[in-house]
């Protein structure tokens, strides 16, 4: 990933969270994390993709969903900023002789080349950028697409209103702190304290002005995470 940039542009390998540059950390993510990526998978084939298609996985990190769209489309670029997270995701490509190709970028960095992609992904990544930074963003994945193709985003999103902030913060922080994923009550404070997730109703307006009709948004029971499939307007 090229390191020459403006002087006012943001450092994404310094936003990308101290934990995806931690090696015990990515090593045990897949264990803590499911993508669902065969269901992903599926849900991009219903919409009509297929052998031919170009995906792009934005913040691919270990590369749970991308390595399995590899298998099903014509080509998949899978593409993070973290060269810890690559460092295992070019592992399993090899041990998979997968025709996954991986690129070291960022949602502000990547330049995608060949083929326009037919469908962008990314999946808890876009919260690492503030909310200046997600607008650019998105408006750069609208302009790797053709009208009419899809961005599926999915991320932890706030789906409430200011009032209701802190007792569903405080609320969504004991849950995580009592499951089984492995994740625990700290990570859950240092994302909402050092992260960048933003209300669902400063989001969307930032998705419809960079040029996405938003054909489905569905917010989880706690109210924390989004999933979009967009659809990129003429």
């Amino acid at each position: 990933m090229t390191t020459t940039h403006p002087g006012w542009q943001i450092d994404e390998l310094a936003t990308i969270g101290r934990e995806n540059l931690d090696p015990r950390h990515v090593h045990r993510y897949d264990e803590k994390e499911d993508a669902g990526a065969s269901r992903e998978v599926a849900l991009l084939q219903s919409l009509g993709y297929g052998t031919e298609s170009v995906v792009v996985d934005l913040g691919a990190g270990t590369g749970q969903f991308a390595l399995e769209a590899a298998e099903s489309f014509g080509r998949v670029v899978a593409v993070d900023p973290s060269p810890v997270m690559l460092a295992k995701l070019r592992d399993s490509v090899r041990q998979r002789d997968s025709s996954l190709e991986v690129v070291q970028g960022g949602f502000l960095s990547y330049q995608h080349q060949g083929q326009c992609a037919d469908v962008i992904y990314s999946r808890w990544a876009l919260h690492h950028l503030p909310d200046f930074w997600k607008s650019i963003a998105l408006h750069r994945m609208r302009a790797m697409l053709p009208a009419g193709g899809h961005l599926r985003l999915s991320d932890v999103v706030f789906c409430f209103d200011i009032d209701e902030a802190e007792d569903r913060i405080e609320a969504w922080c004991a849950a995580i702190g009592a499951d089984e994923t492995g994740w625990t009550r700290v990570d859950a404070e240092e994302h909402v304290r050092d992260e960048h997730s933003t209300y669902s109703w400063l989001l969307e307006p930032m998705i419809e002005a960079a040029g996405f009709e938003i054909g489905e948004a569905v917010y989880s029971d706690d109210r924390f995470l989004a999933q979009y499939l967009l659809i990129a307007a003429p």
